[in-house]
């Protein structure tokens, strides 16, 4: 996904400017209609952030993922598409694909905390910079377990797992694992499953590959 920081000024009282946010007020302004669906807005560490529009093989990968993790998958796991999660560290992204213990209705009260969450996952192609970097952070400091990057400028697959704190403070993943467009890989927390890449890229990039 794309991004810029957002700057808005709004009428309500509650509202804040430059990473003072908090996620009970980002409801808030939802609630009260300052934003909408369409503004294309997400929560990240207590800032407004706008997201860029999609483009074609974008939508592509990420309708073809979720189409075959629900085929996969089935009602063993909730599949949610460029919906919100909700993080200790005053954000609220909306991934591009999300694996969510539980059923449907779990999450009526609210979205998926890192503790339901089995994976998060990004389509990236100008965006790569911020979501191997920023979107990386954030996620391993909120103890997502498991995050991939589908990168459509190189036709692969970048799997991290294992988020940890180093020494200095910063968060990161021990693990990360490449998985080319042509190759299988299994879907974390049904080993079992295999998600075949060949069917989530686009035909012409894995003739390429």
């Amino acid at each position: 996904m794309g991004y810029w920081r957002l700057g808005l000024v709004f009428k309500n009282p509650t509202s804040r400017r430059g990473g003072s946010v908090k996620i009970d007020e980002y409801h808030r302004l939802i609630e009260l209609g300052f934003l909408t669906e369409g503004d294309r807005i997400e929560l990240i560490r207590g800032e407004l952030i706008q997201k860029t529009a999609k483009g074609t093989p974008h939508t592509f990968c990420t309708t073809r993922l979720c189409r075959q993790l629900n085929r996969l998958l089935g009602d063993q796991a909730v599949i949610r598409g460029q919906d919100p999660i909700t993080l200790a560290n005053h954000s609220e992204p909306e991934p591009d694909v999300v694996i969510a213990r539980g059923r449907h209705e779990d999450y009526l009260a609210h979205h998926p905390y890192p503790e339901d969450i089995l994976l998060v996952v990004e389509i990236s192609d100008s965006t790569l910079a911020y979501d191997e970097t920023t979107k990386l952070t954030l996620y391993a400091e909120a103890g997502i377990a498991n995050y991939w990057i589908v990168n459509l400028n190189a036709y692969q697959l970048e799997r991290y797992s294992q988020p940890y704190q180093s020494i200095q403070g910063k968060f990161n993943y021990l693990r990360k694992q490449i998985s080319l467009a042509n190759q299988s890989v299994p879907i974390p927390g049904f080993e079992d499953a295999l998600l075949d890449l060949s069917r989530i890229f686009p035909r012409g990039a894995i003739a390429d590959s």
